[in-house]
């Protein structure tokens, strides 16, 4: 029993005439990935035309078992005299497992039918993550306080776009999950599918986030190829495979990140900066020096404080602050005890005590200021 190939000037000719029953099906579109067709009574009639359309799978059914099965395109002649033929393209080894190990379980003594299974690519499945997914973004490092080494910025991200799939296998898809329904659609599965996509996709994230591939965060959306590479490398959708199906395209249309997530590199792109990282140190020093003026215990006390935090930034606080004291007017007189004289401004002399106008020497006692 199996398909014969009619000729190709079958349909229209006199051996149209004598076909008992002319089995088809309709195309399946995006929705529909298979579909029962069988005759009024049951039983498909020899010399009976069964038509396979482009991007469509036809099996044959007998009494709870596949008879034959085929993906090749065309008009085909059912002989139940006939052995399996097997005119499937690229799904021949696929049918012949089919031919040798599928059973239904639970099938009328005699029934036969067409199933015709949806072999195109099916398109707009959307994906998102319903709570944020941790990553490791190696776009933004930050040093190990401990060992001095580099680690990934960890942050918080929602994803959100669209994957497609294919039946690769109509045994593990009828087998599996579809029976022998008379119409099984995209949406019995879709929930299920999608929430299997999260999961592996969270585990592509956690690949591309690591010491080897260092994917950006924000350039996730541009990574398609490396998401379904590290998919079919670690069979993360392993799942959906086991039914029959495999992913064909995956992309990432969207990557937000939370708002604890933004802050942090936001505070990452402002301690990067030198400029701003300076202006803030600047400003610490100046707050510093003024608690110390104000310190009741003595600003001499302040003052060391201030100074054990410029040594313990390296000095770099004090070459920063340094200007803050350039317009003081304080010279090596002022550490002697003795002002020193500024030109166009009163001094005093520190024997006599008589103003001296900037002049280098005492009018009132002659002592050299």
């Amino acid at each position: 029993m199996g398909l014969i190939k009619a000729a190709a000037d079958a349909v229209g000719s006199t051996l149209h005439d004598q076909w008992k029953e002319y089995i088809r099906c309709e195309d399946l579109g995006n929705e529909v990935l298979m579909r029962k067709v069988s005759v009024p009574n049951g039983i498909i009639s020899k010399n009976s035309a069964i038509q396979v359309a482009p991007g469509q799978i036809a099996v044959i059914f007998d009494s709870g078992k596949v008879l034959d099965a085929t993906a090749e395109e065309g008009i085909y002649t059912f002989d139940q005299s006939s052995s399996p033929t097997f005119f499937a393209g690229q799904f021949g080894e696929v049918f012949k497992e089919m031919w040798t190990r599928f059973t239904y379980g639970g099938g009328v003594a005699k029934e036969q039918a067409v199933f015709y299974m949806n072999a195109k690519e099916i398109i707009d499945n959307k994906f998102g993550t319903p709570a944020p997914i941790p990553y490791q973004d190696w776009s933004h490092p930050i040093p190990n306080q401990m060992t001095g080494d580099m680690q990934p910025l960890r942050v918080e991200v929602k994803c959100f776009g669209k994957y497609t799939f294919k039946i690769y296998d109509p045994c593990l898809f009828m087998s599996k999950i579809a029976g022998t329904a008379d119409e099984y659609k995209k949406e019995d599965l879709c929930e299920q599918m999608r929430s299997e996509v999260v999961g592996s996709f969270q585990n592509v994230l956690n690949e591309l986030g690591n010491s080897q591939h260092k994917v950006p965060v924000l350039e996730l959306p541009s990574a398609t190829d490396e998401i379904k590479t590290a998919m079919d490398e670690k069979v993360f959708d392993q799942p959906i495979r086991d039914r029959g199906i495999s992913i064909v395209g995956f992309i990432v249309e969207s990557v937000t990140l939370d708002d604890e997530s933004n802050a942090k590199i936001d505070d990452y792109e402002l301690a990067s900066n030198s400029f701003m990282q300076q202006g803030k140190l600047v400003g610490s020093y100046g707050k510093a020096v003024q608690d110390a003026a104000n310190n009741p215990n003595g600003a001499a006390t302040g003052l060391m404080g201030v100074g054990m935090m410029n040594m313990a930034s390296g000095g770099m606080i004090g070459g920063a602050a340094a200007g803050a004291f350039q317009n003081k007017g304080v010279t090596a007189a002022d550490l002697k005890g003795g002002a020193a004289p500024q030109e166009g401004g009163s001094n005093f002399c520190p024997d006599c005590g008589k103003p001296t106008s900037g002049t280098k020497f005492c009018p009132n006692c002659g002592k050299e200021l």
